[in-house]
């Protein structure tokens, strides 16, 4: 074969392989198509989300200053224009990484299976080099963990192929979640800060952490009776701004602090914690254990009509 018939030879394989290469490019990569957040989350919304949404007034601008797993955001219809804060910066680099690297944290993840000992590692060994590698480290570990509770000191393994969503789940999920924060603002920054930055206008879903819980268990980032305090103030001088639902422990002070607005009320809703074990007691779920039912209830304070 002369040199002119096998630069012609490989000029055509290339345009096959090229045109091959396309049309990869252009099939979609696999979706769940189920808008909920990407995070396990102690404190989070899952479970009241229906509650909330029939709450929620219209709005097109939209804001969460204690974004955590974002449940609310992940199960109602998207705004033109939203921000989700965080002060755990981990939180929101994870947030970012998924929005902005989903295909390059995939990677990361893919052939990782759930196991106690790969727990352990990336708890306790394993050092990331950049924000990618910090994101899929967080991810991992919250995935894997009991409740999500990522305060390292109480950060157990927790992860049970029936009630956790599986590895092999997790690309096409974080492909969703992906798509849903594209143009979203994430932020991490004092929740007075990203509140008074709100347009006006806005709508805002306030979910500080409870006014009495053993909050060091849970969370990285502490609040204090004063951050409590700091909130309400920040809320009041924001009233006629911006309209915000709070949602809140049913607790008289939190009722006395907020009887400046124009609702109040408990809400209750069911939800089951499911776990892969009884730590406490040593039963497993594959002895017949099985998780508690459970009654949430809180205080939904607004300060408009539905």
């Amino acid at each position: 074969m002369s040199t002119l018939e096998l630069g012609e030879l490989e000029s055509g394989l290339q345009k096959i392989f090229d045109y091959g290469k396309g049309i990869k490019q252009q099939v979609p990569l696999p979706r769940s198509n189920r808008s909920n957040s990407p995070f396990r989350y102690p404190g989070g919304k899952f479970y009241a989300r229906r509650l909330i949404l029939e709450e929620l007034p219209e709005h097109d601008q939209y804001g969460e200053p204690f974004a955590g797993g974002a449940s609310v955001f992940f199960a109602k219809r998207k705004s033109k224009h939203s921000v989700l804060n965080d002060l755990d910066d981990n939180v929101i680099n994870t947030l970012l990484q998924i929005r902005d690297n989903v295909e390059e944290l995939i990677a990361l993840l893919d052939g990782v299976p759930a196991t106690r000992k790969l727990h352990a590692y990336y708890k306790n060994k394993y050092q990331p080099s950049n924000d990618l590698e910090r994101a899929f480290r967080w991810y991992y570990l919250n995935r894997t963990s009991y409740s999500g509770i990522m305060k390292p000191e109480n950060c157990y393994w927790g992860y049970g192929k029936k009630y956790s969503m599986r590895p092999e789940n997790w690309p096409p999920h974080l492909r969703t979640v992906s798509d849903k924060l594209q143009n979203v603002m994430l932020t991490s920054i004092d929740f007075e800060q990203s509140i008074d930055g709100l347009p006006d206008g806005s709508f805002a879903f306030v979910d500080p952490p409870y006014y009495d819980a053993d909050q060091q268990k849970f969370y990285n980032c502490s609040f204090e009776l004063e951050d409590h305090v700091r909130l309400r103030d920040c809320l009041r001088r924001n009233r006629n701004r911006i309209r915000f639902l709070l949602t809140y422990d049913d607790h008289d002070e939190v009722r006395e602090m907020y009887s400046w607005v124009h609702d109040l009320s408990g809400r209750t809703w069911n939800y089951t914690i499911n776990r892969t074990d009884d730590q406490r007691n040593g039963a497993k779920l594959k002895d017949g254990f099985r998780g508690a039912r459970n009654k949430g209830r809180e205080l939904f304070i607004r300060n408009y009509y539905v």
